[in-house]
């Protein structure tokens, strides 16, 4: 009967695979094919609590609060802060600094998805014990069995990948200065030279009612102008376009002027009592 439950599923473990199995499999798609750094970590963070999700299921809850407590709340998390402190564009992504790397990655992904196929026919074909021995003497101790007896060359492996990713992403933020820094004036006089903008750049949101840095301040005709705006926001298409908005309000109250003027012109002046005994004095 053990045996006949480890390969039996019930209606709601069947449901609830399938269920988050499709949202799982969405979200890792959209953490590849997202526009946006921010977007993609935030796939990816969804992805990772839905196979916390799983591994509780199965009866795994070390490992279910470990990737709940440690991957999804802290690393992933660490991750997308950053993203989101740096600023990572979306024309980053497309420029190749290694040569070769994108066939590299492509040969990575084929390994990848053969060992995942024979990984999948394995556990098809073979035998495998259910949850109760599984987790015979608990689930921590059975998950630090075959960490450091079977699957331990893997661990490390995967250990020294995350320490490289770490210094890599170290490396890639932290650059030490090897010359000077320009002063000012400097920096005016290479503009100068250069034929560049000489003063400084227009204050964002200027004639459009605003002061936020992604809204482009408005020239004397109405439309944008993009020296007021970062262009970080601009690649990013994180700009707002109130142009259309301040056009309007300007033609309202040009008009509430017009009114105004029309409506005193035509209106005789208001004559109160103390007018009306002056004139009667003078009469």
């Amino acid at each position: 009967m053990s045996q006949l439950a480890a390969y039996s599923t019930s209606t709601g473990e069947a449901f609830q695979f399938w269920v988050l199995g499709t949202v799982a499999v969405i979200g890792a798609l959209c953490t590849v094919f997202m526009k946006r750094a921010v977007h993609s970590a935030l796939c990816l963070a969804g992805t990772m609590i839905i196979l916390a999700v799983f591994y509780l299921a199965n009866g795994a809850y070390f490992l279910g609060i470990v990737q709940i407590v440690v991957y999804t709340g802290a690393i992933m998390m660490l991750f997308l802060f950053v993203v989101m402190l740096v600023g990572v564009t979306a024309a980053d992504s497309l420029k190749e600094t290694i040569k070769g790397q994108r066939w590299l990655a492509l040969v990575c992904g084929l390994g990848f998805g053969v060992l995942l196929f024979a990984g999948i026919g394995n556990a098809s074909l073979t035998e495998f014990d259910g949850l109760s021995q599984a987790n015979a003497n608990g689930n921590v101790e059975g998950l630090a069995a075959l960490i450091f007896t079977k699957y331990v060359f893997a661990f490390e492996i995967t250990g020294a990948l995350l320490i490289t990713a770490a210094v890599g992403a170290m490396v890639l933020t932290h650059r030490e200065r090897t010359e000077r820094a320009r002063t000012q004036r400097e920096m005016a006089e290479q503009r100068v030279r250069e034929g560049r903008h000489v003063p400084p750049l227009p204050a964002p949101g200027v004639y459009a009612r605003h002061n936020a840095v992604d809204i482009a301040g408005l020239l004397p005709d109405g439309t944008p102008s993009e020296l007021t705006v970062s262009s970080t926001l601009r690649e990013r298409g994180q700009i707002r376009d109130v142009s259309a908005e301040a056009l309007s309000d300007l033609k309202a109250l040009e008009q509430r002027a017009e009114d105004r003027l029309e409506r005193s012109a035509i209106e005789p002046p208001h004559l109160g009592p103390n007018s009306r005994r002056t004139e009667e004095a003078s009469k």
